[in-house]
Protein backbone atom coordinates (compact mmCIF):
# COMPACT_ATOMS: atom_id res chain seq x y z
CA UNK A 1 0.00 0.00 0.00
CA UNK A 2 1.67 3.37 -0.92
CA UNK A 3 1.62 5.77 1.84
CA UNK A 4 -0.48 9.23 0.63
CA UNK A 5 1.56 11.47 2.81
CA UNK A 6 4.88 10.58 0.45
CA UNK A 7 4.99 13.65 -1.29
CA UNK A 8 4.57 15.78 2.04
CA UNK A 9 6.91 14.14 3.67
CA UNK A 10 9.67 14.75 0.98
CA UNK A 11 8.75 18.63 0.43
CA UNK A 12 8.85 18.68 4.43
CA UNK A 13 12.58 17.25 4.49
CA UNK A 14 13.41 19.75 1.83
CA UNK A 15 12.05 22.44 3.76
CA UNK A 16 12.26 24.04 7.05
CA UNK A 17 11.81 20.74 8.65
CA UNK A 18 14.70 19.22 7.39
CA UNK A 19 16.38 19.30 10.49
CA UNK A 20 14.01 18.89 12.84
CA UNK A 21 13.51 15.45 14.83
CA UNK A 22 11.85 13.81 18.16
CA UNK A 23 13.53 11.81 20.69
CA UNK A 24 12.88 8.25 20.74
CA UNK A 25 11.56 9.17 24.37
CA UNK A 26 9.32 11.98 22.93
CA UNK A 27 7.79 9.76 19.93
CA UNK A 28 7.43 6.73 22.55
CA UNK A 29 5.34 9.30 25.14
CA UNK A 30 3.34 10.45 22.12
CA UNK A 31 2.37 6.98 21.14
CA UNK A 32 1.64 6.13 24.92
CA UNK A 33 -0.64 9.25 25.07
CA UNK A 34 -2.68 7.95 21.74
CA UNK A 35 -2.27 4.36 23.34
CA UNK A 36 -3.80 5.23 26.48
CA UNK A 37 -6.91 7.69 25.02
CA UNK A 38 -8.02 5.07 22.79
CA UNK A 39 -7.66 2.95 25.79
CA UNK A 40 -9.80 4.47 27.86
CA UNK A 41 -12.47 6.04 25.53
CA UNK A 42 -13.14 2.07 23.87
CA UNK A 43 -12.53 0.60 27.18
CA UNK A 44 -14.38 2.30 29.72
CA UNK A 45 -17.28 2.28 27.42
CA UNK A 46 -17.84 -0.73 28.37
CA UNK A 47 -18.68 -2.17 31.90
CA UNK A 48 -18.03 -6.20 32.51
CA UNK A 49 -21.36 -6.89 33.70
CA UNK A 50 -22.47 -6.21 30.25
CA UNK A 51 -19.60 -8.44 28.38
CA UNK A 52 -21.03 -11.38 30.87
CA UNK A 53 -24.62 -10.54 29.85
CA UNK A 54 -23.50 -11.03 26.37
CA UNK A 55 -21.64 -14.20 27.55
CA UNK A 56 -24.50 -15.44 29.15
CA UNK A 57 -27.00 -14.90 25.72
CA UNK A 58 -24.95 -16.86 23.77
CA UNK A 59 -23.97 -19.80 26.50
CA UNK A 60 -26.69 -22.37 25.54
CA UNK A 61 -27.39 -21.28 22.11
CA UNK A 62 -26.07 -19.16 18.93
CA UNK A 63 -27.33 -16.01 18.19
CA UNK A 64 -27.35 -13.64 16.25
CA UNK A 65 -26.35 -9.53 16.94
CA UNK A 66 -29.95 -8.65 16.97
CA UNK A 67 -31.04 -11.44 19.40
CA UNK A 68 -28.03 -11.11 21.53
CA UNK A 69 -29.69 -7.33 21.39
CA UNK A 70 -33.21 -8.82 22.53
CA UNK A 71 -32.01 -10.33 25.50
CA UNK A 72 -29.79 -7.59 26.64
CA UNK A 73 -32.87 -5.55 26.52
CA UNK A 74 -34.83 -7.71 27.67
CA UNK A 75 -32.22 -8.12 30.80
CA UNK A 76 -32.39 -3.90 31.26
CA UNK A 77 -28.91 -3.96 30.09
CA UNK A 78 -29.01 -0.34 27.91
CA UNK A 79 -25.49 -0.20 27.03
CA UNK A 80 -26.30 -0.12 23.24
CA UNK A 81 -29.53 1.57 23.34
CA UNK A 82 -29.41 4.13 20.43
CA UNK A 83 -25.98 3.00 19.48
CA UNK A 84 -26.31 -0.91 18.12
CA UNK A 85 -23.11 -0.57 16.03
CA UNK A 86 -21.16 -0.74 19.73
CA UNK A 87 -22.35 -3.85 20.36
CA UNK A 88 -20.76 -5.38 17.19
CA UNK A 89 -17.56 -4.09 17.80
CA UNK A 90 -17.49 -5.76 21.15
CA UNK A 91 -18.36 -8.50 19.48
CA UNK A 92 -16.17 -8.57 17.17
CA UNK A 93 -13.57 -7.78 19.79
CA UNK A 94 -14.55 -11.07 21.58
CA UNK A 95 -14.45 -12.87 18.44
CA UNK A 96 -10.99 -12.12 17.70
CA UNK A 97 -9.72 -12.75 21.29
CA UNK A 98 -11.01 -15.70 21.11
CA UNK A 99 -14.08 -15.75 23.86
CA UNK A 100 -16.75 -15.98 20.97
CA UNK A 101 -16.65 -17.85 17.89
CA UNK A 102 -18.76 -17.00 14.86
CA UNK A 103 -20.49 -18.34 11.78
CA UNK A 104 -22.48 -16.96 8.60
CA UNK A 105 -26.10 -19.04 8.17
CA UNK A 106 -28.71 -17.44 6.17
CA UNK A 107 -26.46 -14.09 5.42
CA UNK A 108 -26.36 -13.65 9.23
CA UNK A 109 -23.62 -14.10 11.69
CA UNK A 110 -24.26 -16.05 14.74
CA UNK A 111 -22.24 -15.88 17.69
CA UNK A 112 -21.68 -18.62 20.71
CA UNK A 113 -19.30 -19.31 23.32
CA UNK A 114 -16.12 -21.70 22.68
CA UNK A 115 -14.31 -22.85 25.69
CA UNK A 116 -12.10 -19.80 26.41
CA UNK A 117 -15.53 -18.11 26.84
CA UNK A 118 -17.00 -20.70 28.72
CA UNK A 119 -14.02 -20.67 31.34
CA UNK A 120 -14.33 -17.12 31.61
CA UNK A 121 -18.47 -17.10 32.41
CA UNK A 122 -17.59 -19.91 35.49
CA UNK A 123 -14.22 -18.29 36.50
CA UNK A 124 -16.57 -14.76 36.89
CA UNK A 125 -19.61 -17.13 38.79
CA UNK A 126 -16.81 -18.59 41.00
CA UNK A 127 -15.27 -15.22 41.63
CA UNK A 128 -15.81 -12.46 40.09
CA UNK A 129 -13.25 -9.85 41.22
CA UNK A 130 -10.41 -12.51 39.65
CA UNK A 131 -12.32 -12.29 36.41
CA UNK A 132 -12.64 -8.53 36.21
CA UNK A 133 -8.89 -8.08 36.06
CA UNK A 134 -8.50 -10.46 33.38
CA UNK A 135 -11.08 -8.89 31.38
CA UNK A 136 -9.95 -5.25 31.90
CA UNK A 137 -6.33 -6.60 30.97
CA UNK A 138 -7.95 -8.55 27.52
CA UNK A 139 -10.05 -5.23 26.69
CA UNK A 140 -6.71 -2.68 27.42
CA UNK A 141 -4.87 -4.87 24.97
CA UNK A 142 -7.28 -5.31 22.38
CA UNK A 143 -8.34 -1.57 22.26
CA UNK A 144 -4.23 -0.99 21.51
Amino acid sequence: MNDPFTNLKSSMKKSIFQDFSFSNERKNAVKESIRMRQSQSQFHSWKIETIIAILESVQHESKDGYNISTQLFQKNERTFQKNEGQLYSLLHLLENKEILTSKWINKKKYYSLNSKGKKYLATYKQDKSKLELSLKHLLEEASL
